[in-house]
C-alpha cells in the first residue's frame, strides 16, 4: 500500500506541474496580457500543494492506523494482557510476526484471532489514508490551478513556501542539537546528583580524579573491586593521541596545500588532489586494522632494537594513523583557502620585490590564517572524536602517562566501551557515559570558541 500511495503521488505531482504550466501558457496563447509569473511557477505551486498535503496525510495517517490496528488486535486478546506491559509488548511483537509471514511454530487461535483483526484493520486504516490523500492531492491541485490568472502571483507565493520550507528545516536542525545537550545534560545531572545511584562520584571527584575504572563487583566471589570515574586518564590519552595525531597531520597537510596552490602545475594538481582526498573515504576501521597489524609491530620492533619498552598497544601506532585520516582535512581546506587569497595580494609583492616563497610566508599564509585556523580545527576536532582506530591501536587502559609508547585510550572508546550491550541507563557505570559526553562536548565547544575568536581577529586585519 505504501508502493501504491508513493506512486499516486508522483503522479499527481507530475500532474499538478503540467496542468498548472499548460494553462498558464495557455493564458498566454490566447491573448491575455503578460503573465505576473513564469509558467514554470505556476505549475510548481500546485505541485508544491500536492506533494505537502499527501505527504502530511501519509505521515499523520500512518501512526493513526497503527494505533487503530493494535488496539483492535489486543481487544481481542483480552484485558489482562492489555494490562501488563511485557505481555502486551510480546503480543504485538508475535502479531507483527504472525502478519508479514516470520513466526515459526504453531499460533494459538486467540492470537490468530488477533492477528486477523490486526490485518483486517490496517488494510481498512491504510485505503482510508490513500483515499483521503488522494482526494486531499486532488483538491489542492484544482484549487490552485483554477487560481492561475495574468494577476496571480504564483512565484511570490512559492518562493515563500521554499521560504518556510527552508525555516522548518534550520529550526528541526537547531532542536535537534538542543535537545541533544539537554538529554545528555540530564543524564549527567543524573549522575553527579541522583541519590539512588551507588557508587557514584561528586563533580570535584570525577573533574580531577586521576582513576578510572567504572567496574563495580556484581558477584560476592569477584572480590572488592574499587569503582573510580576519574577523567583525567582520558583526557590525557585524547590530548596525547590528538597531539601526535596533529604533529603528523598538520605540516603534511599545510605543506601539501602550499605546493599544489602555489607551486604544482594544473596538471599534477589535478591528479595529485583527488588522490589525496581519498585518504578521507578509507573507513576508520579499516585504518585502525592497519595500526594494530602493520605499524603497532613495526613500532614495537623498532623500539626493541634500541631497548625501548613498547606496549603491543600504544599511543603512537593510534595517533600516527590518525594523522593520515585527517591529512585530507587540513589539506583540502587550506589549498581552498590559499587559493581564494586575492591574486592582487601577490601582485603587490611581487611588484615590491619579493620573492616567491617570501610572498608565500608574509602576504598568502597570513592572509589565509582564518581558513587554516578552521582547517585545524576542524581536524582536531575528528581526531578527538575518533574511536575505531583508538579501539583497535591503542587499547582499553586508562592510563595517567604522557608517553606515547605506552597504552591508553579515550573518551569516546570509553564511552562505546560502556554502552556496549544491553545496559539499564540506572546506573552510575552507565550515565558516566553522558558525563563523558557532556565533558566532551564542552571541550570541543571551547576549542571551537578559540577557533572563532581567531578567525574573527585576523579576518577583520586582512580584509
Amino acid at each position: 500500500m505504501t508502493a501504491l500511495y508513493f506512486a499516486t503521488l508522483a503522479i499527481l505531482v507530475a500532474a499538478a506541474f503540467l496542468l498548472g504550466r499548460h494553462r498558464a501558457q495557455s493564458l498566454i496563447a490566447g491573448g491575455a496580457p503578460s503573465l505576473h509569473s513564469l509558467p514554470a511557477y505556476h505549475g510548481m505551486l500546485p505541485m508544491a500543494a500536492v506533494l505537502v498535503a499527501m505527504l502530511l496525510t501519509f505521515v499523520i495517517g500512518s501512526n493513526v492506523v497503527a494505533r487503530y490496528a493494535q488496539a483492535s488486535s489486543l481487544a481481542v486478546l483480552g484485558a489482562e494482557t492489555v494490562a501488563d506491559p511485557l505481555k502486551r509488548s510480546a503480543a504485538l511483537r508475535d502479531i507483527h510476526n504472525i502478519a508479514i509471514g516470520k513466526h515459526a511454530g504453531d499460533v494459538p487461535a486467540l492470537l490468530m484471532n488477533a492477528t486477523q483483526q490486526f490485518s483486517s484493520a490496517s488494510a481498512f486504516g491504510n485505503w482510508m489514508v490513500y483515499g483521503f490523500g488522494t482526494l486531499l492531492g486532488l483538491i489542492s491541485m484544482g484549487y490552485f490551478i483554477s487560481r492561475i490568472s495574468p494577476i496571480y502571483r504564483a512565484r511570490n507565493i512559492f518562493e515563500k513556501f521554499i521560504l518556510v520550507v527552508m525555516g522548518i528545516c534550520a529550526a528541526v536542525a537547531i532542536l535537534t542539537t538542543i535537545g541533544i545537550v539537554f538529554s545528555v545534560l540530564f543524564e549527567t545531572y543524573r549522575f553527579f546528583f541522583d541519590p539512588s545511584l551507588k557508587g557514584r562520584p561528586t563533580v570535584s571527584q570525577f573533574l580531577f580524579g586521576t582513576e578510572w575504572n567504572p567496574q563495580a563487583a556484581l558477584r560476592a566471589d569477584q572480590g572488592d573491586i574499587k569503582t573510580a570515574f576519574g577523567f583525567v586518564p582520558l583526557l590525557t590519552g585524547t590530548l596525547l593521541i590528538t597531539a601526535i595525531a596533529m604533529i603528523v597531520a598538520g605540516p603534511l597537510g599545510l605543506f601539501s596545500a602550499i605546493y599544489l596552490a602555489e607551486y604544482a602545475s594544473p596538471r599534477f594538481r589535478a591528479l595529485t588532489k583527488p588522490i589525496l582526498e581519498i585518504l578521507a573515504g578509507i573507513p576508520t576501521v579499516v585504518l585502525g586494522f592497519f595500526a594494530a597489524l602493520t605499524v603497532a609491530p613495526l613500532i614495537r620492533g623498532w623500539g626493541e632494537a634500541y631497548g625501548l619498552d613498547v606496549a603491543s598497544e600504544s599511543a603512537l601506532a593510534a595517533g600516527l594513523v590518525m594523522g593520515m585520516m585527517i591529512i585530507p582535512f587540513i589539506s583540502s581546506l587550506s589549498d581552498d583557502v590559499i587559493n581564494s587569497v586575492p591574486q592582487s595580494l601577490r601582485d603587490g609583492a611581487y611588484a615590491l620585490g619579493a620573492t616567491k616563497s617570501e610572498t608565500i610566508k608574509n602576504v598568502v599564509l597570513p592572509a589565509a590564517l582564518p581558513g587554516i585556523v578552521s582547517a585545524f580545527m576542524l581536524a582536531i576536532s575528528r581526531a578527538i572524536g575518533e574511536t575505531m582506530i583508538v579501539v583497535m591501536a591503542a587499547g582499553l587502559a586508562a592510563n595517567l602517562t604522557a608517553n606515547p609508547l605506552e597504552a591508553v585510550t579515550t573518551i569516546t572508546v570509553q564511552i562505546k566501551t560502556i554502552l556496549v550491550g544491553d545496559q539499564e541507563f540506572d546506573s552510575a557505570k552507565t550515565l558516566a557515559a553522558f558525563a563523558l559526553g557532556f565533558v566532551l562536548f564542552v571541550v570541543t565547544l571551547i576549542l571551537n570558541i578559540i577557533a572563532l575568536q581567531v578567525v574573527r581577529r585576523y579576518r577583520e586585519q586582512y580584509d
